[in-house]
């Protein structure tokens, strides 16, 4: 699955986080560091929201 991030440099490297998924940050002293960390925070971001929610009943909507 793809997801869109944000990347900005800052003063110690690259900041990088995922709209998607709120509070999903990462960073990294190079910027392919910080897509490759990215990767690893998305993937354990997905992770606990899924042992979070294992007993959790849900609906769906549509929208449009």
């Amino acid at each position: 699955m793809r997801y869109k991030v944000n990347i900005n440099k800052t003063d110690e490297g690259f900041a990088i986080w995922c709209p998607a998924l709120p509070g999903c940050w990462s960073q990294g002293e190079t910027e392919e560091e910080a897509l490759e960390n990215i990767k690893d925070a998305i993937q354990a971001y997905l992770e606990t929201v899924e042992e979070l929610t294992k007993d959790a009943e849900f609906r769906y909507v549509e929208v449009g």
